[in-house]
């Protein structure tokens, strides 16, 4: 896997402490409980981390998806 934008969907909204972490990240929270993340991974270990910090702190991952670049704020 070469570099590449990616959303992740994840349940609730996250802490501050987490927020932090993504700090070259795009973080929306909507009105339904939802938080999207969108940036982009250096590789797929990058990635694979990302979600393992997310399961170490419970979040739950509703989807991961390749994303445009366009989304990258």
């Amino acid at each position: 896997m070469t570099a590449q934008v990616v959303e992740i969907v994840v349940r609730g909204p996250l802490w501050p402490s987490v927020l932090a972490a993504l700090d070259d990240f795009t973080v929306d929270a909507d009105a339904d409980g939802r938080t999207t993340i969108v940036g982009s991974v250096a590789d797929q270990p990058q990635l694979v981390g990302l979600l393992d910090m997310f399961g170490s702190l419970n979040v739950e991952i509703i989807s991961v998806n390749p994303a445009p670049r366009e989304t990258m704020r």
